[in-house]
């Protein structure tokens, strides 16, 4: 018998497309940063970036339970004293860049190390229903179809 180990020429990349609209954030994240490492390959080995592409669209109508859309806050330094400053959830999502709400929660069920950086840069997050990968043909992953919990009515 022979160990089998995957080696960087054996990866084949797909390419998933991912609508966020009424999903729940943090299960949308798990699922992405699941796809993100490749973990849901048979051939997946910690230390190798094996995972796929995935474009996450409409994530401006990203949903998020209980208080979090007030009470959920992001902290960022200047890198002057003092200088620290805090937005909460609502407030970008409503604002210029929404995707960023989506970025960090799946940046934060990545490793952090190059081998994370690396695989981060396979995210794209478009806030609108448009996006220009039509030409890698990616397949459409339906997170909210998963589990009844991963999708939210209006609330």
């Amino acid at each position: 018998m022979n160990t089998y180990a995957t080696k960087p020429s054996d990866i084949e990349r797909k390419w998933y497309v991912v609508d966020a609209e009424g999903v729940v954030l943090g299960r949308l994240a798990a699922e992405v940063s699941k796809i993100l490492r490749g973990k849901h390959k048979p051939s997946y080995v910690p230390n190798l970036d094996c995972g796929d592409y995935v474009i996450v669209i409409n994530a401006d109508k990203v949903k998020l339970t209980g208080k979090k859309l007030a009470d959920k806050v992001y902290y960022r330094h200047t890198g002057y004293a003092g200088g620290i400053k805090e937005i909460t959830a609502g407030k970008i999502l409503e604002g210029r860049f929404p995707g960023r709400v989506v970025e960090k929660a799946v940046e934060r069920m990545i490793s952090r190390n190059p081998l994370g950086r690396q695989q981060m840069t396979k995210l794209k997050i478009y806030a609108g229903a448009e996006h220009p990968h039509t030409a890698q043909n990616p397949e459409v992953l339906d997170i909210a179809a998963m589990n009844p919990k991963n999708k939210r009515s209006a609330l």
